[in-house]
């Protein structure tokens, strides 16, 4: 007999101009566990009659081929209504065109040289697309019970109760027989008022009911709480209502078991506490006032979009007397990047202390973070700026972060600190390099930033974006740095226009006087 446990078979759909490569992602698929079952497309064209004809369980695409791109696929997708899993494999794509991509539907993306990360990514979105069809399926089917009242009595999660004026059960649906812990015919020697007090142990011995006393009257919900039979606990949300059939008045009982949702209440407020306990912390870490530094004003703060955030700012003192500036963004936010923003900063004031190059405190902060961070989907971009005070010097290293901006006395832009090198935690061996800066002079003035300002956006989708930022810088250039840091988030607040926050916003401002 056969005891070999049968792969399960995945249609795949992939949108791949290299044989090559579509090769290689099927067989590592096909290593990985699946059967697989494939076809490539190289046009929107064919990506049509592929969709029309035949079912599929998930589709890749490059970013980027002669004929074809991830973009135009996801519009044919989304053109055909069909909701399946769109994962990005590409040989490279920019950070910010890959969130585009998130943002216009892509579930993920991979990179071809990390298939690591395909067979989780895979695994979650057949799992959530089998959820998304899950309660499709569910909705559909609530909506055809409700056309079958008698079906609908009999399986609702809520125990019914149809009592007498009296006050006898007469009815009882099957989950009143779970939650009491009775069968149909005991429930129905019952008084209601009765029953309900059988639930709470210690308490009277019968449950005034709504009605007595002539009418149902304004309070016709209670709470009960009380013990079930094998001593847990349970807490009863009691819902009464009149119904007249066959010339008669019955009075419904609606009783929901509400123990979980009082737990779950529990629970919330006590993660809330957690979490401005966090917050508190959390800001403790930032720093709370500039050093002092002779001939320059500087000031920098952080704005998290939940109670903990995952972006940093920090002054690094640095061998030789330099001062490090440094903003840094950890994917995502949260608690998690919380966490790992704390220990960024930890290592980078470790190794700043006996350095005086910027690119070799990247280097090292990113070989510690990288062992940390491995097999997680988690990175942090970051820029670390040397100043050299007294002699008006910088120099910088950036790790996959924005550029920063140097404008001069008259707001012109003078310099951009642009990106070197990947997010650190990503890869263990990079090694980033100082590069120079220019000299500064008076009244330049120097912004480093988190992608939360450039990204905020309103309600019509219109991003605040890069010139919003230097037309707020500009306009407000010649106020002190602090100035400028509450100008600049002051706008983007009034830009959203009441929009909520998804984003962590965080800025530091060096002024040369």
């Amino acid at each position: 007999m056969d005891n070999a446990v049968q792969k399960p078979l995945l249609r795949t759909l992939i949108i791949e101009d290299s044989e090559f490569d579509c090769v290689m992602l099927v067989s590592h698929l096909e290593r990985e566990g699946f059967t697989v079952s494939w076809k490539r497309v190289e046009t929107a064209g064919d990506m049509e009659a592929a969709l029309e004809g035949a079912a599929w369980d998930i589709i890749f695409s490059d970013h980027q081929m002669p004929e074809f791109s991830a973009d135009a696929a996801l519009r044919v997708l989304q053109r055909q209504g069909l909701d399946l899993p769109f994962i990005i494999v590409s040989g490279g794509i920019g950070e910010d065109k890959a969130a585009d991509l998130m943002k216009a539907g892509a579930h993920d993306f991979v990179f071809k040289g990390q298939l690591g990360r395909l067979l989780p990514a895979v695994r979650r979105e057949l799992r959530e697309a089998a959820n998304r069809s899950a309660r499709r399926t569910a909705e559909h089917s609530l909506r055809e019970s409700e056309k079958r009242y008698r079906l609908l009595w009999e399986r609702s999660p809520d125990a019914i109760l149809v009592i007498e004026v009296s006050g006898r059960v007469a009815f009882a649906n099957p989950a009143a027989e779970v939650l009491f812990g009775r069968s149909s015919a005991e429930l129905a020697q019952l008084n209601a008022s009765r029953l309900l007090a059988l639930a709470t142990p210690g308490g009277p011995s019968r449950v005034g009911l709504p009605w007595e006393g002539g009418r149902l009257g304004e309070h016709a919900i209670c709470e009960c709480t009380g013990r079930r039979r094998n001593g847990a606990e349970l807490v009863m949300e009691v819902g009464f209502s009149e119904v007249a059939l066959e010339g008669r008045t019955w009075h419904v009982a609606f009783v929901r078991d509400i123990t979980q949702r009082r737990q779950a209440e529990a629970a919330l407020a006590a993660r809330e506490r957690e979490f401005s306990m966090a917050r508190a912390i959390q800001q403790r870490l930032y720093p709370q006032q500039p050093p002092p530094l002779e001939g320059y004003d500087l000031a920098g703060a952080t704005y998290p979009a939940d109670e903990t955030g995952g972006d940093y700012f920090d002054y690094l003192p640095m061998s030789d007397g330099d001062l490090g500036l440094v903003v840094g963004d950890v994917s995502g936010h949260g608690m998690g990047p919380a966490l790992i923003m704390a220990e960024t900063r930890a290592y980078l004031r470790v190794v700043a202390i006996n350095r005086r190059d910027a690119g070799q405190v990247l280097t090292r902060a990113n070989q510690a973070l990288a062992d940390d961070l491995e097999d997680s989907d988690r990175f942090v971009t970051s820029i670390l700026v040397r100043l050299e005070g007294p002699a008006r010097r910088l120099a910088y290293a950036n790790a996959g972060h924005l550029g920063g901006v140097l404008l001069d006395a008259e707001g012109q832009r003078k310099a951009r600190l642009n990106r070197r090198g990947p997010p650190m935690g990503m890869f263990p061996g990079t090694e980033y390099v100082e590069e120079t800066g220019p000299e500064l002079a008076s009244g330049d003035l120097l912004l480093l930033h988190t992608d939360g300002l450039e990204d905020a956006e309103r309600a019509d989708g219109e991003r605040f974006g890069p010139e919003g930022v230097l037309g707020i810088l500009r306009q407000h250039r010649h106020e002190p740095a602090s100035r400028i840091v509450e100008a600049m988030h002051r706008a983007i607040v009034v830009f959203q226009a009441g929009t909520p926050q998804t984003d962590d916003l965080t800025l530091l401002v060096l002024k040369v006087r």
